[in-house]
């Protein structure tokens, strides 16, 4: 009977502690993201967000590609002074230097390779999705990232 109760007592343990790391995980940014375009609802990378230096990054890991588009895509449009141009966008950071205050990261940048511009950005979960706000002046564009 002492066998059983310590059994028991073990297996709720394990199961709190899973739970738990479950929910830190859930609470956090970190990890990897699939990246909805909020124009065509359409997937278009994964991007790994991880944190550095008491900062988060982004760096995309993934392409989704169509039939016929170049599987490998550089960064043309970016600016000539921005060092990820004529780079490919696979492996490519386009987060940077994003701080966590309260619920929300900001302080940092995103860049969109297709278009090469580099915006203001502001991140958050929502509802177990990210939403990722790019800024330019007051105007924004908001897309929501699902986690894998």
């Amino acid at each position: 009977m002492k066998n059983i109760i310590e059994y028991v007592v073990i297996a709720l343990l394990i199961c709190l502690v899973s739970t738990s790391s479950i929910f830190a995980a859930q609470g956090s940014i970190v990890g990897s993201w699939k990246t909805i375009d909020d124009k065509t609802n359409q997937a278009k990378s994964v991007v790994k967000i991880y944190k550095k230096g008491g900062k988060y990054y982004g760096r995309i890991t993934k392409l989704y590609r169509k039939k016929g588009e170049d599987p490998n895509p550089r960064c043309t449009k970016c600016k000539d002074d921005d060092p990820r141009k004529g780079k490919q966008i696979k492996g490519m950071v386009i987060l940077k230097d994003l701080v966590k205050k309260e619920d929300k990261y900001s302080g940092g940048k995103i860049l969109d390779p297709k278009n090469g511009k580099v915006y203001k950005c502001e991140l958050w979960l929502e509802k177990g999705k990210l939403k990722v706000r790019g800024y330019v002046g007051i105007f924004f564009r908001t897309q929501t990232w699902h986690r894998i």
